[in-house]
């Protein structure tokens, strides 16, 4: 007969058990950010091999790519944008004044939408993120709300480094609105502007054509 500590001891693995069966497949539907690679090893790329820092765009523009999500960015108007940044120097770089542009082929000019920005188009699908003019009938959409899981994942999945040490590499999702752009990537580039070297000197632009991402069989 199992003694009175064998008892609580097989109960309190039992219940482990339980706890491990009942909780891995909701941890498994959190948002996982994707491994970056290497920014240069991206078809859309800038490389300045002489400052030693390249930087990256990775669109996910199709249903295959965007799976990794829970929110239908695209059905509400944007586009995300995996950002990646590699520094291969010895000395951190600092992007904390970073800015970044999609200019499209017909000269629009996209920044990154906020975190805010994109709890608006959720709550709101016909609001958009710019004023609308009303229109003479109801809308077909109503106002939601943002789930614990949305919030979560808009705010775990967004570009947010300030810094990039010496060999090594920062990724994360920029979110462009492109409800009103039709093809918003032909022709389009991104720029970043405002990545300092160790000593506070600027670094030449960054230059990312988005035809580089939609020449390969894409």
């Amino acid at each position: 007969m199992p003694s009175i500590a064998e008892h609580w001891l097989r109960r309190a693995f039992t219940v482990a058990c339980l706890i491990t069966i009942f909780t891995t497949p909701v941890a498994a539907k959190n948002f996982s950010k994707p491994q970056a690679q290497p920014a240069k090893t991206y078809p859309a790329h800038d490389d300045h091999p002489d400052e030693m820092v390249a930087i990256a765009a990775d669109p996910y523009d199709t249903a295959e790519k965007a799976k990794i999500f829970s929110i239908n960015f695209h059905d509400h108007g944007f586009l995300p944008v995996f950002f990646i940044v590699t520094n291969n120097s010895d000395q951190p770089v600092s992007i904390a004044e970073m800015q970044i542009t999609l200019t499209t082929a017909n000269n629009s000019k996209l920044t990154p939408a906020s975190p805010d920005d994109i709890y608006r188009r959720l709550v709101n699908p016909q609001g958009g993120t710019k004023p609308q003019m009303p229109l003479p009938f109801p809308r077909s959409k109503v106002k939601g709300t943002i789930t614990d899981k949305e919030r979560a994942e808009v705010e775990s999945s967004q570009f947010a480094a300030r810094a990039v040490e010496p060999h090594n590499t920062q990724s994360g999702f920029l979110f462009f609105d492109i409800e009103d752009i039709d093809a918003p990537l032909a022709g389009a580039h991104i720029y970043a502007t405002g990545v300092d070297n160790a000593k506070g000197n600027e670094l030449m632009y960054f230059d990312i054509s988005m035809d580089n991402y939609l020449k390969p069989a894409h």
